[in-house]
């Protein structure tokens, strides 16, 4: 019993800590649209002797409490990359066990009193979303359709996704919309094609920051076009469910002091 009251008193302190520190690093710049490259599920499952389903369901209780932080930072916009184009090619197995857990963590968000509701955050699901399941296809149109209306924060699950993709579709549909006009001269500008990537359409502001897990150095076909000469990209030691408010502070820290050095 004493054992489980020092606990309580624990978790209390250490949430009073976090929300005091949020509090503190509130009051500096604080960037409109961050990124996250989710990576390492798989090592820190078998480092922990977990299944690798856990090590991704673990993941997604990760972004839960990452995103919590980032809304009560007042972030407007927060980008995560969850499932790749590429991640077909995984056992049939893992693949399954990753749709499942999507659709489940993508009803269960969509609830009543969940943190979407309470934030007013509204979802996108971006991505070749036709390549999905047919039951996560229609957990992605019931948590976009009753989140449509909350205009506070976006999140952005990218899934299915492909950066080369997007800006392949981006390009397509500029040229459409010109050929719809009558001017015969047709002149595609960046302008147009950015008007047409899917975080623009869905309503992002452009990318500050960009965060990927598990010491890997690459970007892996995330967000390549909107990895812009003014976005900070950030590349953090620890695997994605051990990722925290204590690895996401000196990355604000470090947008602020660049923010405040520019002025």
């Amino acid at each position: 019993m004493l054992l489980r009251c020092l606990r309580w008193i624990q978790t209390k302190v250490a949430q009073r800590a976090e929300r005091l520190l949020l509090r503190i690093l509130a009051v500096g710049p604080i960037p409109q649209h961050v990124a996250f490259v989710m990576d390492g599920n798989r090592r820190y499952a078998r480092m922990n002797q977990k299944a690798i389903a856990q090590g991704h369901s673990d993941g997604f209780v990760a972004l839960r409490r990452v995103l919590e932080a980032c809304l009560r930072l007042e972030i407007r916009c927060v980008s995560a990359y969850a499932f790749a184009m590429d991640n077909f090619r995984r056992s049939p197995q893992e693949v399954d066990d990753l749709m499942h857990l999507a659709h489940d963590k993508l009803m269960e968000m969509s609830q009543h009193g969940q943190i979407l509701e309470e934030y007013g955050v509204r979802l996108n699901v971006l991505g070749k979303t036709s390549l999905l399941p047919e039951y996560v296809q229609e957990a992605i149109r019931h948590v976009e359709s009753v989140t449509r209306n909350n205009n506070k924060a976006i999140l952005n699950i990218c899934m299915s996704y492909s950066s080369q993709d997007e800006i392949a579709t981006a390009v397509e549909s500029a040229v459409r919309k010109s050929l719809e006009n009558t001017d015969p001269e047709i002149e595609i500008t960046e302008e147009d094609v950015a008007a047409q990537l899917m975080t623009s359409v869905a309503g992002s502001p452009p990318l500050d920051i960009l965060i990927r897990t598990s010491g890997v150095k690459r970007l892996s076909d995330f967000l390549l076009w909107q990895c812009c000469e003014n976005t900070q990209i950030h590349f953090c030691k620890a695997y994605w469910p051990e990722f925290g408010l204590f690895d996401f502070v000196p990355v604000i820290l470090e947008y602020q002091r660049k923010c405040w050095g520019t002025r």
